[in-house]
């Protein structure tokens, strides 16, 4: 056991500060031996990302009615350019993107537009007549895995725009769009729904179905 003598009076403080600043020393030689320390045991430096666990809010809740037809996976590249001019338009600058993009859209019909009268049914033949809203985009979705900037250019005085990256991607989105309103795939989808329809009747007795179609 180490036993401290302490003198009396005016010696007596300068004996308690200087028993201050030696523990302080200490301690800060052992702060920063232990960070040399583990210096040596973790080699560089390490970056970590945290998420912070936010509440969901729950808006609204949609039944669906669909018989999905076709699923079409569709490439898409976008050459967008955001043309400025500089010093009162003697100069002209640009910034550009080059987006090669992906998506998926689901084709289908929307039974919840069926109305009662879509739907004639003979028992006694066991026949049924039914009449079907023209087939739609479903839904529509770039995939992000496969969706990516491929070239990024900025002119050397031009004002880099924030915004030209998720224009580029609402213009894959809408060509994709476009592109699955096709005629052909549009009457691809009638033929598959009509056979789904057919097979999904005869499950219930149904021996004759006849399916008309509403103009798109």
């Amino acid at each position: 056991m180490l036993y401290l003598a302490v003198p009396s009076g005016r010696s007596r403080t300068g004996a308690l500060w200087a028993a201050v600043m030696v523990a302080c020393l200490a301690a800060l030689g052992l702060g920063v031996g232990a960070y040399f320390a583990m210096s040596r045991l973790v080699p560089g430096s390490t970056a970590r990302t945290v998420v912070r666990p936010t509440g969901t809010i729950l808006m609204a809740v949609k039944d669906l009615a669909r018989l999905e037809t076709n699923e079409l996976h569709m490439e898409k590249v976008i050459d967008l350019t955001d043309k400025q001019s500089r010093f009162f338009g003697l100069v002209d600058t640009t910034d550009a993107i080059l987006l090669i993009a992906a998506g998926d859209v689901t084709i289908g019909i929307d039974l919840t537009k069926l109305v009662e009268s879509d739907l004639q049914i003979d028992r006694d033949s066991a026949t049924v007549r039914l009449t079907l809203p023209a087939p739609e985009i479903l839904s529509a979705r770039l995939d992000e895995q496969h969706t990516y900037v491929y070239r990024r250019t900025t002119g050397l005085l031009a004002e880099r725009n924030e915004q030209l990256e998720a224009k580029a991607r609402q213009e894959a989105l809408r060509a994709i769009e476009d592109a699955a309103r096709d005629a052909d795939v549009m009457e691809k989808a009638r033929k598959q729904a009509e056979r789904q329809v057919q097979q999904l009747l005869e499950k219930f007795g149904v021996t004759r179905t006849t399916i008309g179609w509403r103009p798109a």
